[in-house]
């Protein structure tokens, strides 16, 4: 499976707004599809219809309100054209901090299309640009001379996943899988019942299992005590290499246990990748970073969250 972050962000763009659902329809598209229809209903833009002329134009720019990593600016022309077209000029990249009263994309087309995309177009600016803003402080909190990447999660928004993934990009982290199609975690719930001393064997079987029937990008395995890693480094010695595990999740453990756990795979001589997961905070993750991770990930960065603000201003 290809790598989502080995990708620009361009590419990462068109890579997942590509991705079809069955009836043959981008995710996307169907998305945009419901955010047109929500606003629109059955009439229509009355306000428009009514108190606009048939052949009006505008010009009006997209102008950021708040401080911000901006995240969305490459969806404008596909809501555009879903309203009935116009054009776009922009002034910013995503990915690209702006400043409040920055000129971020000027607009151009019938005055009832560029209308209709006000909304839309803002309501997921401001969303995508609040996951990105948020992503880029937290690796900024996580500051330099660490292995750690931050990681996003499925804690996002239902139908728009792969924006707020891409988002998380713009914000400087990675994208983890994207659902629960293209690789396996096992997680406790997955392993009640399973002692600490059998767990190594299990999850080997388990490895094994899910290559020899499915495409998978990556086998990760969470634990939540080290007695658990312990059983996987002693099972993965001997393990075939097809029964290898890529990732560890080590939940909820603080910086001094994940530090011993760093110890244990260095130790072990297996090229096994730690994440760390659980109590990621700004004021934490420089020190789980410290503990000497490969990975961190966060559900904040998208639960957690808040909107940026940005404007659409008619240019006279």
């Amino acid at each position: 499976m290809q790598d989502l972050n080995t990708l620009t962000l361009p590419d990462l763009f068109h890579e997942l707004t590509s991705r079809r659902v069955a009836g043959g329809d981008t995710l996307v598209h169907r998305l945009l599809e419901l955010a047109r229809d929500e606003d629109l209903g059955e009439q229509g833009d009355v306000t428009t219809r009514f108190f606009a002329k048939p052949d009006a134009h505008s010009a009006c720019d997209i102008v950021a309100r708040n401080d911000a990593v901006v995240a969305g600016l490459e969806l404008i022309p596909n809501v555009l054209a879903l309203m009935g077209g116009g054009t776009v000029r922009a002034g910013a990249r995503d990915g690209q901090r702006v400043s409040p009263r920055q000129p971020l994309a000027r607009l151009e087309g019938p005055s009832h299309a560029i209308l209709a995309a006000e909304r839309p177009i803002l309501n997921l600016l401001g969303r995508l640009s609040g996951v990105a803003t948020r992503t880029a402080s937290f690796v900024a909190a996580m500051g330099s001379g660490v292995r750690a990447k931050l990681f996003d999660t499925r804690k996002t928004t239902p139908g728009l996943r792969v924006l707020e993934k891409y988002a998380v990009r713009c914000g400087g982290g990675m994208c983890h899988r994207m659902g629960l199609c293209d690789a396996v975690l096992l997680k406790d719930n997955h392993l009640t019942g399973t002692t600490d001393a059998d767990l190594g064997r299990f999850v080997t079987d388990a490895a094994q299992r899910a290559r020899a029937s499915c495409s998978i990008s990556f086998f990760e395995v969470e634990v939540d005590r080290l007695s658990q890693f312990d059983s996987i480094l002693a099972a993965q010695r001997t393990a075939p290499p097809n029964g290898k595990i890529d990732i560890v999740l080590l939940d909820n453990m603080s910086p001094d246990l994940l530090a011993k756990a760093v110890a244990m795979r260095d130790n072990s001589g297996l090229a096994i990748e730690l994440e760390a997961s659980g109590g990621v905070r700004e004021d934490t993750i420089r020190a789980i970073a410290l503990a000497g991770v490969d990975r961190i990930s966060a559900g904040t960065l998208t639960h957690g969250a808040t909107w940026v603000d940005f404007g659409l201003d008619a240019v006279a």
